[in-house]
């Protein structure tokens, strides 16, 4: 029976041929991969949440769990457990990101042999630490894993190490395919698609040659970041490209070349590829921590990310989908980037640069457009006589909410920006609103707790002197029980005892910053 594939990359059609001899090599290899000396066979668990969002039965593979807390483990111990014993006694070197040079450390642990593993300096320092425990000699260089890798060459000749490739390696691709081969018999039922991350693609080359040589029905889609889509701009162009930069976000995958032996596969045997954003990767990683309470890594979440959007824009519903969270070797320092992007991932956060009169009552109309709606960010800081400039983030349940909010604030005669999709205004401006201001005379600085709840703002504007004029406002949703808000309130000499009687009956805990040397230096 001729089986087809078809691809379809960016308008482009191709119809590879198929080749039995290589399938039948590859599932070979993979059935006697010697994995489970060290490797895990890993849980393939439903995900309720994120099935019930999309629509669709979504299966976790959980590559997170293994004991390197990636499915690289698997391809560098296969490999190893196949060298000579004379090529044990040299050792071995390798380039990595980290999470191969986990399993590189593990595996030269296991079979007592030296490991030198050069890494880029952007590698995160957890899993720098985490090879240094396992016993591997760190060398950092380079800024990708391509310099890293050209490297680490260098270095194999002159000490007489054998090179272990993170993913363009026969022995190393058949190890990862055991994650397909554990699919297939954990699975027995229909399945859809795989969604399977992409960086170099030893991942995405063992499992679609292990799945079509024995189940050639279900689609293998690769899922890469926007800014590392090597592989899907390499089968769009049907040859090998070297990308000039990387995005570094997800660094499991940031890779510039896809392997040769990679590539041939995943041009016979993948049948499409889909790419995603910074948001949906860090929305994937908050929908897969509420359904199995683990975090995991850029790369590690990338898959679910896939099959939400390619489930979406092919309005799938009713299949079954399996995603292979491929690692959990997360920074702890990156959570708060994550969790203030995954709102904007899932459509759950609209940003806004609004334009208000700068007069008495104008933040209190502001206000009551905005309602009962929760508020995720707002800073202002007055700056100009005339106008006022309010960046405002507000919670939504759907994207299509962004248009009807704006068209609201216009019907309130304000100018309106949707910076929802603006990098430079979520990543740096939210948090650069504000600076000193020649009009900001007689301020006083507050600091309030609020309770989080809807009418604790306007119950602070109600309760107070419609006479001072609120000239700075900074408040930052934290998850917490309460709101932390910055205020600065122009209020006479005068009016000071007026001011205090306001503070007491508002009864929210505050502190008076005005002499706090950071606001003289900076606001």
């Amino acid at each position: 029976m001729r089986v087809i594939l078809v691809f379809l990359f960016s308008g482009m059609w191709c119809e590879p041929q198929i080749s039995p001899s290589m399938l039948t090599e590859y599932l070979k290899r993979t059935l006697v991969s010697r994995v489970y000396d060290v490797a895990t066979e890993t849980p393939l668990e439903v995900a309720p949440s994120i099935s019930a969002r999309i629509g669709n039965t979504v299966l976790l593979k959980r590559e997170d769990t293994q004991p390197v807390f990636s499915f690289k483990l698997r391809g560098a111990y296969n490999k190893m457990a196949n060298l000579s014993a004379a090529q044990l006694h040299h050792g071995v070197i390798a380039a990595s990101a980290g999470n191969h040079a986990q399993g590189v450390a593990l595996a030269a642990r296991k079979l007592g042999c030296r490991a030198v593993i050069v890494m880029p300096v952007t590698a995160p320092s957890l899993k720098v630490q985490a090879v240094q425990r396992l016993g591997g000699e760190v060398v950092l260089k380079g800024d990708s894993f391509t310099e890293a890798y050209e490297y680490a060459c260098a270095l194999q000749e002159a000490d007489s190490l054998t090179f272990v490739h993170p993913f363009d390696d026969p022995d190393v691709i058949a190890g990862q395919g055991t994650v397909g081969m554990e699919i297939l018999r954990q699975y027995q039922r229909q399945i859809d698609a795989i969604f399977v991350p992409v960086g170099g693609g030893g991942l995405i080359a063992g499992v679609a040659a292990y799945i079509k040589a024995l189940r050639p029905d279900i689609r293998v889609i690769g899922v890469e970041t926007q800014d590392s889509a090597v592989m899907a701009t390499s089968l769009r162009h049907d040859k090998r490209v070297t990308l000039d930069d990387v995005g570094l976000f997800s660094d499991g995958t940031a890779v510039k070349q896809a392997g040769s032996e990679t590539f041939q596969l995943a041009r016979r045997y993948v049948d499409d590829m889909v790419q995603v954003d910074t948001d949906a990767v860090c929305a994937a990683i908050k929908d897969i921590f509420q359904d199995t309470r683990s975090v995991m890594e850029p790369a590690g979440a990338l898959a679910v990310a896939g099959a939400r959007r390619y489930a979406a824009s092919n309005e799938w519903r009713g299949k079954t989908l399996v995603a292979i969270t491929s690692g959990a070797n997360m920074n702890f320092d990156r959570l708060r980037f994550v969790a203030e992007r995954a709102d904007v991932g899932e459509a759950r956060e609209a940003v806004f640069a609004l334009t208000i009169p700068e007069e008495r009552g104008s933040f209190r109309r502001l206000c009551e457009a905005i309602g009962d709606r929760s508020v995720t960010e707002f800073n202002y800081r007055i700056s100009d006589p005339r106008h006022a400039h309010v960046f405002v983030g507000l919670q939504i349940d759907s994207h299509d909410e962004t248009d009807l909010l704006a068209q609201g604030f216009r019907n309130c005669g304000f100018q309106v920006v949707d910076l929802s999709d603006n990098e430079m205004a979520k990543t740096h401006l939210r948090y650069m609103v504000g600076g000193k201001s020649p009009l900001s005379q007689h301020e006083t600085l507050v600091r309030f707790e609020f309770p989080e709840r809807p009418g604790a703002l306007m119950r602070f504007l109600q309760s107070m002197n419609p006479e001072w004029n609120i000239s700075l406002f900074h408040y930052r949703n934290q998850g917490d029980d309460y709101g932390r808000v910055l205020v600065g309130i122009q209020v006479p000499p005068n009016d000071s005892a007026a001011f205090a009687q306001f503070l007491d009956r508002l009864g929210y805990p505050f502190w008076d910053e005005t002499s706090n040397p950071a606001y003289s230096l900076f606001l």
